[in-house]
């Protein structure tokens, strides 16, 4: 898409899924670009603060004075080609720290995509401040951008949007959105193309945050792909949702995201249950990363899940899972065509 051409007007049908499985249409294939996975680069840097502030279920992230040298974040490029062969581009959660995402746009050649005004819809999974608080390198590049959160988001977080400083926490936006602001409740399948819908989890989770939501992709002749920011609302209802209320749930195809299954390295009894549960959902490819944690994939190749390895580098740790850099393709034959828009692109 080249400088000043219209984007694609996004505009979601909620549909009620009491009434029976929804209908999602289909699409291609699904490109997906991890921009980061790192949420945080020491567990110890990040656990003082917050036991300082009265741990995970008591501490609020706004009020948190988080060591800023510790604050990375999880970014996310999803390229979904329709059956026609057009391509709307999703970049999906925002990182923590605006320096850290300036460096993984560059690097992808996301920048340019924003700059361009080739980005179709920025995806706010849910506002910790590992997936959000790097707002201000987005909006710097393309401040008009459709915005889609959950309706759950704190009076904090939307202050945040338009422009908001929080200290001691040190999280700040200069540049205030001027786009579209779309908010998704719980209780509904919002669907926002074809093949293509969210779906917003109402629940309470760790440092006062409520409430996530997560993408489900509908591929010909594969089926059903989740995508997930961490899971919180949990692996099984993220799936078991797509098999009650999604036509074609019945054929989970594909995993990708963070599922907060060893986020701090140490894998439970209820995670390795979890993981062990995965096996009966019959998924053909998965590429999960970030809070899932090392010990969780291990566990998850040990069982012979078909994970996606990766290259271990610019930041990411292991070359078990999907990092840094790294794209996975889900659908029949390859991703979406690259063009002046893709990143990297002439």
């Amino acid at each position: 898409m080249s400088q000043g051409a219209a984007r694609p007007e996004l505009t979601p049908v909620s549909v009620d899924p009491a009434q029976g499985r929804v209908e999602m249409g289909q699409c291609q294939a699904v490109r997906i670009t991890c921009l980061s996975e790192v949420g945080w680069w020491d567990d110890q840097a990040l656990m003082g603060p917050v036991a300082q502030a009265g741990g995970l279920d008591k501490a609020e992230q706004w009020g948190v004075a988080w060591d800023q040298g510790n604050a990375a974040g999880c970014c996310h490029l999803l390229e979904v080609e329709a059956l026609d062969g057009s391509v709307r581009r999703i970049l999906m959660d925002v990182a923590w720290s605006p320096a850290f995402l300036d460096w993984r746009l560059e690097a992808t050649g996301v920048a340019g995509l924003l700059e361009r005004g080739g980005i179709d819809l920025l995806y706010l999974t849910h506002e910790h401040m590992d997936h959000f608080w790097g707002l201000e390198a987005v909006l710097g590049r393309d401040p008009g951008l459709t915005m889609l959160v959950p309706s759950s988001l704190s009076i904090s977080a939307l202050k945040f949007i338009f422009g908001g400083v929080f200290q001691p926490a040190g999280a700040k936006n200069r540049f205030p959105h001027q786009g579209r602001l779309l908010k998704m409740a719980p209780g509904k399948v919002h669907l926002l193309f074809e093949g293509c819908a969210s779906v917003t989890f109402d629940q309470p989770i760790i440092l006062g945050v409520r409430g996530e939501q997560s993408l489900y992709f509908n591929i010909k002749d594969k089926g059903i792909l989740c995508v997930t920011g961490c899971c919180h609302q949990g692996l099984g209802q993220l799936l078991d949702f797509a098999r009650q209320h999604l036509a074609g749930g019945q054929a989970l195809y594909g995993l990708y995201g963070g599922l907060h299954l060893a986020p701090f390295g140490q894998l439970g009894p209820q995670a390795q249950e979890t993981i062990r549960d995965l096996g009966q959902y019959g998924l053909e490819k998965l590429a999960v990363n970030h809070c899932t944690g090392l010990k969780a994939v291990e566990m998850m190749l040990e069982l012979g899940y078909p994970v996606e390895g990766g290259r271990a580098s610019q930041g990411s740790r292991s070359p078990l899972y999907l990092g840094n850099g790294d794209t996975v393709v889900f659908g029949p034959g390859g991703a979406p065509p690259a063009g002046p828009d893709a990143p990297g692109g002439a």
